[in-house]
């Protein structure tokens, strides 16, 4: 087979300008932040996210201007902000568009588009007003080929006269990027906790590329099949990011940093103190060793290192950090 492996620059490289992309992870764990901040140095613009639980790896790239139109069920950094400021701003200001499900009937979409079907059948929208407003107009539904006519189809169940469900329309984008704990130089990949909806995205996307803390050897991985969550076929690309979800959470190798996450989100309340925290940390850097001397450095990195024990840090002081 052959090798897949790519660096991480040349990887970002090939997201076009307004390129649909989905990214692994959930809310403070396990997002290819270093992935992110490459897509943020080369100025992307009018890119198209779709996703379920985004945290600030979608608010940052909304805050650095990259961002023309989201579908998503929230968008927060669970304690560390209720919602994200950049995401906050941009709808309030219509500087961004957006529509809205939940987090299950994301969910269900992604399902829909890795099953290869048009849409999925639900129930939970039921009686939400999620599932009566719209907020995409036909006018910007209409603008853009890869979006759909509306936003879900309520009908009777052909099965249970009476009974209503709705349908979500599958999700499909030109990339998804995850980032993995291990992973082969052909494309083998390996998963360690969760997996959230990482497999369903990857396995609708046209392209997928992961990024991963490790580089291990293919028959390693091989040994235990039922723990490979994607056929290696189905990855593109293999890029070797250690760190590479700073400053969230990877299961086994390091905790989040409240330090970090902290310091974003009262800088991305402001806007001379966004920009100041994107010259700082992104900007300012020339890639992914730089922004970890930028954070603090291999000694705030140790701090991080998960206790094999519980695959994360118990002792890490996560509030009254001032």
């Amino acid at each position: 087979m052959a090798h897949k492996l790519i660096e991480l620059t040349a990887a970002a490289a090939l997201v076009p300008d307004g390129a649909t992309i989905s990214f692994g992870g959930f809310t403070t764990q396990r997002h290819p932040m270093a992935f992110i901040y490459e897509l943020i140095r080369f100025r992307r613009r009018n890119l198209y996210l779709i996703g379920h639980s985004p945290g600030g790896d979608w608010d940052v790239l909304i805050g650095a201007g990259c961002v023309k139109r989201v579908e998503l069920a929230y968008e927060a950094d669970e304690a560390f902000n209720t919602v994200g400021p950049r995401w906050r701003r941009a709808v309030e200001r219509g500087q961004i568009e957006w529509e809205d499900y939940s987090n299950f009937a994301m969910v269900s979409r992604f399902a829909a588009g890795a099953m290869g079907i048009p849409f999925m059948p639900i129930r939970s929208l039921l009686g939400s007003d999620v599932l009566n407003r719209e907020a995409l107009t036909p006018e910007q539904r209409a603008a853009d080929p890869r979006t759909l006519i509306k936003k879900a189809a309520v009908m009777e169940s052909p099965f249970n006269p009476g009974e209503q469900i709705v349908l979500v329309p599958a999700v499909h984008t030109e990339f998804a990027v995850i980032h993995v704990q291990k992973a082969s130089p052909e494309g083998t990949i390996r998963i360690e906790g969760q997996t959230f909806a990482d497999v369903q995205q990857a396995l609708c996307a046209d392209t997928v590329i992961v990024t991963a803390e490790e580089i291990v050897d293919d028959a390693a991985l091989r040994q235990e099949p039922e723990r490979n969550p994607l056929p290696y076929f189905a990855v593109k690309h293999v890029c070797h990011v250690p760190w590479g979800s700073h400053p969230y959470a990877v299961f086994n190798y390091y905790d989040y940093d409240p330090r970090q996450l902290k310091l974003y989100h009262e800088s991305a309340e402001d806007e001379i103190a966004n920009t100041q925290y994107l010259d700082r940390f992104v900007y300012g850097v020339k890639n992914h060793v730089g922004y970890l001397e930028a954070i603090g450095g291999a000694a705030r990195l140790a701090s991080l290192r998960a206790d094999p024990a519980y695959g994360y840090r118990p002792d890490l002081k996560r509030r009254r950090l001032d």
